[in-house]
């Protein structure tokens, strides 16, 4: 931040007078003018009236708490940042963390008492000047669905791949595949803004096209001599397939080589008990192999993993990214690669962003990794390339 900036406003709900005026003085040196506020009735009517760049407020205080205040902050549209003063145990300021985003509001990373100047600075980077005179706006669609159905004629639907990295080999191991929408005036579409538009019938069509797209990808690698294990994220219903099924069985199985992984997330997968049995048999009956990705995400019974034959587990990047920042993160890590070691499957590390990681990850017994920080998503002429250049496991 400009420290000679006093543009920002920062309301804040403190009922430690102490507390709030040492936070008070260090906002003021970093050029935030601040109003103080000991009751929750107090910060919704400044909020209101003042429409501040911030809002600053502990989780424990008087009758109403914190995550009580975050819904009303949210009923209020407010369109600031957020900034919560934990003082308690990490895991519940995780939690009101989330509940703010999933509330629409803009959460920084919550901060512990009591609070150094330079940890708040790195928080409020950018604050000045920021405009909050309401919610953000919420863009529409720019297409409609005959859009989509022209891109599935016009083969619009195009992929790329995010490269994964063997830690033991240092090499380029495989690849996950992702649709990108390349759309004639837009340009390239992630999957978020396209996919929940998508019919029933829309959504089974793509799962064929991004099949047949990869497997058409993997042989073409494969003829060059690279031979890359191919993951692909499907829905239980994917699974339940007759057609997904008889396609990898005479496009994917047939070519031999390295295998085919569908990923399933770990709610999708854990949700119906009974649906869990039956794609288990059908999948080991095909030679499918399945990978639970954002594993550590749900609250799925362990046991539960019995009911899949699983090959695979994919560590959250939540976790991930803040391996060096939190020892209850790096806990959850270390405990999923012991559990993949014990399942004898791999263990794939996702949303590796920083090399420093890597040491960690192999020490807690990841097997595999991918992330930006090695290699971003690339169209599939660029993976030749990249196999045969240096490994950026290399560089760590």
């Amino acid at each position: 931040m400009n420290e000679a900036s006093t543009h920002a406003l920062a309301v804040l709900l403190e009922d430690d007078p102490d507390a709030a005026a040492a936070l008070a003085v260090q906002l003021r040196v970093l050029g935030v003018e601040t109003r103080y506020c000991r009751h929750a009735h107090q910060l919704v009517g400044e909020v209101l009236a003042k429409a501040p760049q911030l809002v600053v407020m502990g989780l424990a205080f008087g009758e109403q708490d914190g995550i009580a205040m975050l819904r009303r902050l949210a009923e209020c549209r407010y369109g600031g940042r957020v900034l919560l003063l934990s003082g308690v145990e990490r895991k519940v300021a995780r939690i009101a963390e989330r509940l703010g985003e999933a509330l629409g509001l803009n959460m920084l990373p919550s901060l512990d008492k009591p609070m150094r100047l330079g940890e708040l600075r790195d928080r409020l980077e950018g604050l000045e000047g920021e405009a909050t005179a309401g919610p953000p706006e919420i863009r529409p669609p720019f297409f409609h669905q005959q859009e989509l159905e022209r891109a599935f004629e016009r083969q619009e639907l195009i992929l790329h791949y995010q490269p994964q990295f063997d830690l033991a080999s240092r090499r380029l191991s495989g690849v996950e595949a992702l649709v990108r929408w390349n759309h004639p005036e837009a340009g390239l579409l992630v999957p978020g803004d396209f996919l929940p538009l998508l019919t029933a019938a829309q959504g089974r069509l793509l799962t064929r096209r991004v099949l047949q797209l990869a497997m058409a990808d993997a042989a073409h690698w494969r003829r060059a001599g690279l031979n890359l294990s191919l993951s692909m994220n499907v829905t239980p219903d994917d699974l339940m397939c007759q057609e997904l099924i008889a396609l990898v069985r005479e496009g994917w199985h047939s070519a031999g080589g390295a295998p085919l992984v569908l990923e399933i997330t770990e709610t999708a997968s854990m949700e119906d008990e009974l649906l869990s049995s039956e794609v288990a048999a059908r999948l080991h009956l095909t030679g499918l192999e399945v990978s639970v990705d954002d594993f550590g995400v749900g609250f799925s019974s362990l046991a539960r993993l019995q009911l899949l034959p699983i090959s695979e587990l994919k560590v959250d990047r939540s976790f991930v990214s803040r391996l060096h920042e939190d020892l209850q993160d790096a806990a959850i890590v270390e405990a999923v690669a012991l559990l993949g070691r014990r399942l004898g499957i791999r263990v794939v590390a996702e949303g590796v962003e920083d090399l420093a990681c890597l040491a960690a990850l192999e020490r807690y017994g990841c097997t595999h990794v991918q992330g930006f920080g090695l290699a971003r998503p690339m169209p599939s002429a660029e993976i030749m390339a990249l196999a045969r250049g240096a490994s950026p496991l290399e560089r760590a």
